[in-house]
């Protein structure tokens, strides 16, 4: 916060360079009138006040074409076509939906996984240049990590990964 003579103190707005936009915001930048409109329809039918729908009106459906109502009320018999036409129509339709949804998923989570890789990436350089300033030694300190990562995975049960020739620590 900075101050002024004449009144309150005023926010300063942080560092553009500094601060990584949030993937929400990148999100919802490229997220239009359709998107908006797939997406709920995803979310409503993967409900269960979707599946509720579906069984009244099923019931109601065979009911009325069973003659409940009277043979005048009949207008899709057994084995009701008309019904199974429009749920394979429907089953189409919610299928797109929801691969539609999915690419979008997919692609909020690559501005998730670059927006981490980011951060990510501004922390080591930070800290390598923390580390400096405090005169510790770089190699060392990735020796360090190096060790625990692998001494972490070993208790896990999980396979390092390759390390390249270049990279590997120098046996103690």
């Amino acid at each position: 916060m900075s101050s002024r003579a004449d009144g309150p103190a005023v926010p300063s707005p942080p560092h553009p360079l500094v601060r990584s936009p949030h993937e929400r915001v990148l999100f919802a930048r490229g997220r239009g009138a359709q998107d908006r409109v797939a997406d709920a329809i995803t979310a409503f039918s993967g409900s269960m006040a979707f599946v509720y729908v579906h069984i009244v009106w099923f019931t109601v459906w065979m009911l009325l074409n069973q003659g409940l109502a009277g043979p005048g009320g009949v207008f899709d018999p057994y084995p009701f076509g008309l019904l199974t036409m429009i749920v394979s129509l429907e089953a189409i339709f919610l299928s797109t939906f929801v691969m539609v949804s999915q690419n979008r998923q997919a692609a909020r989570d690559n501005i998730r996984a670059d927006l981490a890789f980011e951060t990510n990436v501004r922390s080591e350089v930070w800290s390598s240049h923390i580390g400096r300033a405090l005169g510790l030694d770089p190699e060392e300190v990735e020796r360090n990590v190096q060790q625990l990562v692998a001494e972490s995975r070993a208790r896990m049960g999980v396979a390092s990964p390759a390390v390249p020739p270049a990279a590997k620590p120098p046996a103690s």
